[in-house]
């Protein structure tokens, strides 16, 4: 006959509860410790401790501090799915679908939370500013700008990121009204014509 206890009803095994691979929990828990403490008040040890590893694994799956940042920012971008979606239909209303997705971004907790750990700590820290640059502006906007085949697509990437990075500082970061609280079917109408004609005018 065994020995063993009865597990209490309702709570889970843990081995059900470790069933998610350690990669993606600490990915899951280096956004949440990032959208939480911001960059510089979080540590490997910590998000380590969240996901419920040891630090060196953490290290081992990623590096470095700068780089856990960078791939838990990645997920909320997609930029390989996310392209080909924005100019799937060619460059009529692309400013519009690009402004859809930074919404959908935005909009969605889940995503919103690791992008505000990036803008409020861009200004004062290398990693996140260079997180910026690579998800919004390099992997998405200027592979969108390159395939529009327009002249200074680099320089029309800039200008539309700089575009969107700014409404959502004011609008999620430093909560500015009415833009806070504004519908965003309203600011996209608004934001789409602007975007359009930094990518696609001659």
């Amino acid at each position: 006959m065994s020995t063993e206890p009865p597990r209490r009803r309702g709570r889970p095994a843990r081995a059900e509860q470790d069933q998610k691979p350690a990669r993606e929990r600490i990915l899951e828990a280096a956004r949440s410790e990032f959208a939480a403490r911001g960059y510089d008040k979080t540590s490997v040890r910590g998000i380590a401790k969240v996901a419920g590893v040891d630090a060196a694994l953490v290290h081992h799956y990623f590096g470095s501090k700068d780089e856990v940042f960078a791939a838990a920012i990645e997920v909320s971008f997609e930029p390989a799915l996310v392209v080909p979606a924005v100019l799937a239909e060619g460059p009529e209303q692309v400013g519009e679908r690009l402004a859809r997705f930074f919404f959908s971004v935005w909009e969605n907790p889940a995503t919103r939370a690791p992008l505000l750990a990036v803008i409020r700590s861009a200004v004062t820290h290398e990693a996140a500013a260079k997180a910026l640059r690579t998800f919004v502006l390099r992997r998405l906007l200027e592979r969108v700008a390159d395939d529009l085949d327009v002249p200074e697509p680099k320089f029309r990437a800039e200008l539309a990121a700089s575009h969107m990075i700014g409404i959502a500082f004011v609008r999620y970061v430093i909560k500015v009204e009415p833009l806070a609280s504004a519908d965003q079917e309203e600011i996209i109408a608004l934001v789409a014509p602007t975007l359009q004609r930094y990518l696609t005018q001659a």
